[in-house]
């Protein structure tokens, strides 16, 4: 789905409710966004600025830099009005960090709700590798401290999903997180791009076999366009 400027970057009014999507990556600022979609917190303060009233949040999103997601939720946390956010597909890393500002959360059946450790790449001597390991640490502090405070779990058990990389469907999720709940399944609105999701180890088969059917869509897509074309005496 190719989703206009206004939807991905901004916050359109229906009404007297503010809509604002996380559908691409969560970056530092302007310098790291690839395409519109990507969102980052200088653009999410400046909408807030000027924004008052009940807010919903659409995320479909493999995450991002942990110190703009926290930028983002703090924000989004500090806002007065209303925020219902709900889980079109993903909310991965740093965009369910981002997820849990929300006042409730609502995710669907056929989506999915992953948290994990945070990670980096690096080199250096014994002891820059060691102020990394340090780093990455302090992150995943930061992190807890979010799941713990909306979690209907214990702090062990939070930190035992963060290890081994835990999909949550929507309805694991809501026995998981006081803040969600879960609905029947709806058609995921888009889906997060494959070099973006193969960083993450364990997504759920059902993910693959979603992105693998919007594959083959698009080349159904492209076959019908190559056919029709030669019809018309273009050759693609």
């Amino acid at each position: 789905m190719q989703t206009t400027i206004e939807q991905a970057t901004t916050i359109t009014k229906q009404g007297d409710r503010g809509k604002l999507y996380f559908y691409g990556d969560i970056v530092s600022s302007w310098w790291g966004a690839w395409d519109n979609t990507d969102q980052y917190p200088e653009r999410i303060r400046d909408f807030l600025s000027g924004q008052t009233g009940p807010l919903d949040i659409y995320i479909n999103s493999a995450g991002g830099s942990v110190c703009a997601c926290m930028a983002i939720y703090n924000m989004l946390s500090r806002y007065q009005g209303e925020k219902v956010v709900y889980v079109d597909g993903l909310a991965a890393s740093a965009a369910s960090v981002i997820a849990l500002a929300g006042d409730k959360v609502i995710i669907p059946e056929n989506a999915f709700f992953m948290i994990h450790h945070a990670w980096t790449s690096a080199a250096g001597n014994v002891n820059e590798l060691e102020n990394v390991v340090g780093m990455l640490r302090s992150m995943d502090d930061a992190m807890l401290s979010v799941y713990e405070a909306a979690a209907a779990i214990s702090r062990d058990q939070i930190i035992e999903y963060m290890d081994m990389e835990k999909w949550f469907t929507g309805a694991e999720a809501a026995e998981a997180f006081h803040k969600i709940s879960t609905v029947p399944t709806v058609e995921i609105t888009a889906q997060a791009d494959s070099k973006t999701m193969a960083q993450f180890r364990n997504i759920p088969a059902g993910m693959r076999a979603a992105e693998q059917r919007a594959k083959a869509a698009v080349e159904v897509e492209r076959e019908h366009l190559r056919l029709l074309n030669m019809k018309g005496g273009c050759q693609l």
